[in-house]
Order: C-alpha cells, then sequence, then structure tokens
C-alpha cells in the first residue's frame, strides 16, 4: 500500500534501520558512506524509487476504507487539475480558491464531497449561493480520494514506475485514471 512521499535522507535512515522489507523500481541514488576502520570495507547503499516498510499501526488506519486524507487547496487544485470546476479554465494555483458547493451558510461542510476549485472571479460571483441559485453549471462532481490517489496528489515529480505502483491501487472509477492517460499521450 503507498503509504507516503519520504526524501533519500529518510529512505537511508529506514535502511539503516532495518525497517526496509524490499525495494523496487529505479535506482535512484547510490550513497556513499565511510570506511570499517576494522575491515577496510567501504559502505555503499543504493536507494530505489519505491521501497516497502514493515507494517505498522499508521499504515493501517491509511488503509482503512473509512480513511478520508486531510483536505488541503494543494491537493484540492491537483484533484480537479487545476481548474475551474464553474468556467472550465485552467489557472495557476495563486488564481484559484476552494469553493463549497453548499456553502457553509447554508449548512454545508468543508470536506472533499463539498468542495470544488474555482478561479476566484467564478467564486466571487457565486457568493453565498448553490451553484443552482446563481445559474452556475458544475462541470465535475467532487469526490474524496483514496489514500493512493491522495499520495499521487500529493507528488511532485512522479517517476514512471512510481505512477505503475500508485496506479495500481487506484479505484477502477477513479476520475484519476483519464486525466493520467491524457498527460501521457
Amino acid at each position: 500500500m503507498p503509504l507516503d512521499w519520504i526524501d533519500y535522507r529518510d529512505a537511508v535512515r529506514l535502511y539503516h534501520l532495518q525497517q526496509v522489507e524490499y525495494a523496487c523500481g529505479e535506482l535512484l541514488y547510490r550513497i556513499h558512506g565511510g570506511f570499517n576502520s576494522r575491515t577496510g570495507h567501504h559502505s555503499v547503499l543504493d536507494v530505489n524509487s519505491i521501497i516497502a516498510t514493515r507494517g505498522d499501526s499508521y499504515a493501517s488506519i491509511r488503509a482503512n476504507r473509512s480513511y478520508t486524507p486531510p483536505l488541503s487547496n494543494e491537493a484540492l487544485f491537483a484533484r480537479d487539475g487545476y481548474l475551474c470546476l464553474y468556467c472550465g479554465g485552467r489557472f495557476r494555483h495563486t488564481d484559484l480558491s476552494r469553493d463549497h458547493v453548499t456553502p457553509m451558510s447554508q449548512g454545508g461542510t468543508d470536506g472533499w464531497k463539498n468542495v470544488v476549485t474555482a478561479c476566484k472571479r467564478c467564486n466571487n460571483h457565486k457568493a453565498g449561493r448553490t451553484p443552482e441559485q446563481a445559474s452556475m453549471k458544475l462541470l465535475a462532481v467532487p469526490f474524496v480520494p483514496t489514500h493512493a490517489e491522495y499520495v499521487y496528489l500529493r507528488g511532485r515529480r512522479v517517476l514512471s514506475d512510481q505512477m505503475q505502483f500508485l496506479l495500481a491501487h487506484f479505484p477502477r472509477s477513479s476520475p484519476l485514471h483519464e486525466r493520467i492517460r491524457m498527460r501521457e499521450s
């Protein structure tokens, strides 16, 4: 089960603590350590793009079907492909905002199923109304990403072998499959 993104220093620490069960994917780094004064052996550690660690309670919590990833604007904007889900325009992060489909003033919640990415102009136009009240059409249905989808959404530069690993953990019905296919073609 994909857990999280870590940098090479954290990966080296996991290798050192003997918590890595196996590694797969591409070789990313070859770390050269010091020399053993007794044997003269020079330590070298290979760090792959995917490492599997021993299970822990943190992993089992995230694997639970009822797990809901934390909502952040960064992950929300990535989920929606940096598109305004009202006008369909693609915008930079700084030109986007979080819109509550059912405004909180009307009983809406600040959760994945009630928030979408909106450009600031559309969000201001919609104001404290529902899309129907504002005569605005919502272009996609908001959804709660699974943990694997959330890991992907938080990734900055996902390598092809990491992408294959993550895709294997996406639900078949995930709207992200189509977006990823379009990027690859």
